[in-house]
């Protein structure tokens, strides 16, 4: 067994894989480049803290090797994780399938696994910044890794990289890991930001801004749809938001990296069918045929969205009442505005920043790995959570990832070595 180990980064892989390798006797230091470890996990969930999602499909999960990240899942999966938050003290609750701590507070996850840590005599260093990391003949001729931080040197038998991505405006977010996966030669996929906001084409985002709606939001590149998720749709000054923009942001950054033509289809009724909104349309006209255009939309559609459909559908008269309109054209507008309603084609030029991601696509790149998390090329160097190439959707698959990784890099290190 691994006389010591070391773990960069203080986040959920990083805590996990720290208390795996404590626990079958390994001596333990975790290096944290904030004041305080942890604090991704205070931010996830809205500070809910959505552990893991009983319904885990590891197909959800997306990066170069799917395959790779469906074994590790299985190494440790969600029944195993909540035997063990159960057993460190933690009461959940579950929400269809989606599993949050019982208190609703993410501090209290952290809190557990802290108090976990020091009950196992784990060192936490915070404010150490990892600068370089080597490996080098220590006095006696053994094979070691040096850690280097802008305050201290450390030994280490086996290191484990979990120090996470740049996505995040938390205090610690960073890309790190390039750095070092370039000193040791490993591949590594680019960092960009997934579970993100959409910037849209328009001089209309102005005005929508600031509304909520339950919507559906189609991915389309190229002409081909991609990616659907339905949801509380957000629409903000520069473009669109909510958890089913984030469903299918990954899909649509890729495709604008690549130069293809990125469009998501928004649908405002998905609950109605295009037959049905247009006969609720109809019946509005029918019972208030001398209400405006515009206000045949009201209580029905967001007031500041509005406007913006009226320009659309009927050049901004939005005081034109439906007594000027022949049948023909009554018709028409009908069958215009239904459709419309459920197919608002809008242009995606790009993502937000990273810093408004909640999580990123890339990192080390599976192939890279052994599924223990080990390196292919460098004994005793492993990786696990955000730092490797897998990415899931809302939904406690992320986390669950950091479970699953951080446990096999942790468990994997304190064991690597013995006869």
């Amino acid at each position: 067994m691994a006389d010591s180990v070391l773990v960069v980064g203080g986040g959920p892989s990083g805590l996990m894989a720290a208390i795996t390798a404590a626990r079958v006797g390994a001596k333990v230091t975790v290096l944290e480049a904030n004041e305080k470890p942890g604090r991704k996990l205070l931010a996830t969930g809205n500070g809910k803290c959505n552990l893991t999602n009983m319904r885990m499909d590891p197909s959800v999960y997306r990066g170069n090797d799917t395959k790779f990240i469906q074994k590790v899942i299985a190494h440790y999966d969600q029944e195993q994780v909540l035997a063990f938050f159960s057993e460190i003290g933690l009461a959940t609750i579950n929400k269809a399938g989606w599993i949050y701590p019982r208190t609703e507070q993410a501090s209290s996850v952290l809190d557990l696994l802290l108090m976990e840590a020091t009950d196992l005599k784990i060192k936490i260093k915070t404010k150490e910044k990892v600068e370089k990391i080597y490996k080098e003949l220590t006095p006696e001729g053994k094979s070691a890794f040096v850690v280097k931080t802008g305050t201290w040197q450390y030994i280490a038998d086996t290191v484990v990289i979990a120090c996470g991505s740049p996505a995040s405006s938390v205090r610690g977010a960073s890309d790190d890991v390039n750095a070092f996966a370039d000193f040791f030669q490993i591949r590594r996929e680019e960092f960009l930001p997934a579970l993100v906001p959409l910037k849209v084409k328009g001089d209309f985002t102005g005005k929508w801004a600031g509304i909520r709606t339950h919507a559906s939001v189609t991915l389309v590149v190229n002409g081909k749809k991609i990616a659907k998720d339905t949801g509380e749709l957000q629409l903000t000054e520069y473009g669109i938001s909510g958890i089913p923009v984030f469903q299918i942001s990954r899909f649509a950054v890729h495709a604008c990296r690549e130069k293809s033509l990125v469009e998501a289809v928004l649908n405002f009724f998905p609950e109605w069918t295009e037959e049905e909104l247009r006969d609720e349309l109809a019946t509005r006209v029918e019972n208030r045929p001398d209400k405006s255009l515009s206000q045949m939309l009201v209580g029905l559609l967001p007031d500041k969205l509005i406007p913006i459909f009226i320009a659309q559908l009927s050049g901004g008269q939005s005081g034109a009442g439906t007594r000027n309109l022949s049948a023909g054209q009554l018709s028409d507008w009908l069958t215009r505005a239904a459709y419309r309603l459920r197919h608002f084609k809008v242009k995606i030029t790009g993502a937000a920043s990273l810093g408004q991601a909640q999580i990123c696509s890339g990192g080390i790149l599976a192939e890279e790995l052994k599924e223990s998390m080990e390196s292919k090329s460098i004994s005793g160097l492993f990786f696990c959570g955000e730092s490797v190439d897998a990415d899931g959707p809302c939904g406690g698959y992320n986390l669950q990832w950091a479970w699953s990784s951080g446990y096999t890099a942790g468990i994997s290190a304190a064991y690597k070595g013995r006869c």
